[in-house]
């Protein structure tokens, strides 16, 4: 195992002019050796770019990638020692199930009674210990895929073993148990692991630390709560959550915070962000925070509602600011406990936004 640092940028196309011709924009991160890290964002956002110069299967356009100090850009992938799971199961049908799993350990000449062990215990871990002496051939989508995520954590000297959206065949109930078993060898193994999602539940109950990537950019690095809590750009407040951010136009007249034609409470951190210096910025505050509020309470807000979403464990609300006082409404939703009285639809209610977990924004990224 190693720790992982890349100085680089990537482009599929020559002499890249703009940030659009970019898969990856210059960046510079590292990955610490036995942390347990997902790669999260969209289609397209440069997440499988970015492992696969980890892994050595592309070769950065400019830049290196550095395996504990030492410069491995010009390396494979074998003489990177990676181990590699992808979206689609990748064994040999001919093969049992035990001898999937021994192959990367007998190709490169372990011991019969180390190859034994360990895929013992990797089998164990994965719940296939049953299944050793079956033929992969016969074996559903679901198995196939533990046995591929098996090969890649079956060596114990890899510098690290990445993830390429391995969960996309896998039953719905089945994902959640593989989280859960991934979670647990990686405490028990201590490998490097790195995860290409577009889901941020897998990311979030999976990786110790999450990379917030969009149009090539990591955005953000942080751990779960930090994501939630303290979005650094509106994209990972939108991104992460259900549903995300509100993000409201807000401006400073006087010593008050105006939304529209209405005053805001002034939050205890006005003086440190210097809120007073800035005319317009955006206000993001999460649904979970958005409060129903006695009608007239200072610092509230009247607001129509326009939809109620029953989901279950909670209601999300959602309403317009009123609509007198701008050209178009504001759009903000409010996540409720399931037993909270829910005003019909079109119906006027209060709403209480600020809070310590009120953020604020200026140019996309929140104020310092």
């Amino acid at each position: 195992m190693a720790q992982i640092d890349l100085d680089l940028s990537h482009a599929y196309r020559p002499d890249p002019k703009s940030d659009s011709d970019y898969a990856l924009l210059p960046l510079k991160m590292t990955f610490r050796d036995g942390g347990a890290y997902a790669l999260l964002g969209p289609s397209g956002c440069g997440k499988t770019t970015m492992l696969n110069v980890i892994s050595g299967l592309i070769q950065p356009s400019q830049g290196s990638v550095s395996f504990g100090g030492i410069d491995v850009t010009a390396l494979t992938p074998q003489q990177r020692n990676i181990a590699q799971v992808f979206q689609f199961p990748v064994i040999y049908d001919t093969m049992t199930v035990a001898e999937n799993l021994a192959f990367p350990l007998r190709n490169r000449g372990a011991s019969s009674s180390h190859i034994t062990k360990r895929v013992g215990q990797i089998a164990e871990m994965l719940e296939i210990s049953h299944q050793l002496n079956q033929r992969a051939a016969g074996l559903s989508a679901d198995a196939k895929q533990k046995i591929s995520l098996g090969r890649g954590l079956v060596r114990e000297d890899v510098s690290a073993v990445l993830f390429d959206e391995p969960l996309t065949v896998i039953d719905p109930h089945l994902k959640w148990q593989l989280r859960r078993k991934l979670k647990q060898i990686h405490h028990e193994l201590k490998l490097t692991l790195i995860y290409v999602t577009h889901d941020q539940i897998e990311a979030l109950t999976f990786a110790q630390e999450i990379v917030v990537m969009t149009r090539g950019r990591a955005v953000q690095i942080g751990s779960a709560d930090e994501l939630f809590e303290r979005p650094r750009h509106v994209f990972v407040g939108n991104f992460i959550g259900s549903p995300g951010m509100n993000f409201l136009p807000v401006r400073f007249e006087g010593k008050q915070i105006m939304l529209g034609a209405h005053a805001l409470e002034m939050p205890a951190q006005a003086k440190e962000l210097q809120l007073a210096s800035l005319t317009d910025f955006v206000l993001g505050v999460r649904p979970e925070y958005v409060e129903l509020a006695q009608p007239q309470q200072e610092g509230a807000i009247p607001v129509r509602v326009i939809r109620a979403q029953d989901v279950g464990t909670h209601w999300v609300l959602t309403a317009t600011i009123d609509p007198s006082s701008q050209t178009e409404p504001i759009i903000i939703r409010a996540r409720l406990p399931a037993q909270t009285f829910v005003p019909a639809v079109g119906t006027s209610v209060w709403f209480k936004i600020m809070s310590p977990h009120t953020c604020f924004y200026k140019n996309e990224e929140m104020i310092a």
